[in-house]
């Protein structure tokens, strides 16, 4: 739940996590978002990044951590 005065990014796909801005996922084509999400995390170098290896994140990019 966003603080007093923050408000959430937006949509997230729920396949790869990414946060998007319109009706579908530029990453992998689907239409299958939810608003309901948790934890914002922003990869600039996946290819070096712990994180982005775990999660299988291959491009730069904000995504959430949890996606319900």
């Amino acid at each position: 739940m966003p603080g007093p005065g923050k408000k959430k990014q937006g949509k997230v796909c729920r396949e790869c996590h990414r946060v998007v801005d319109g009706g579908g996922c530029s990453v992998c084509g689907t239409a299958n978002l939810s608003e309901d999400w948790s934890g914002y995390l922003v990869i600039i170098d996946p290819e070096h990044s712990d994180v982005a290896k775990k999660m299988n994140i291959k491009l730069a990019g904000r995504y959430a951590l949890k996606v319900r």
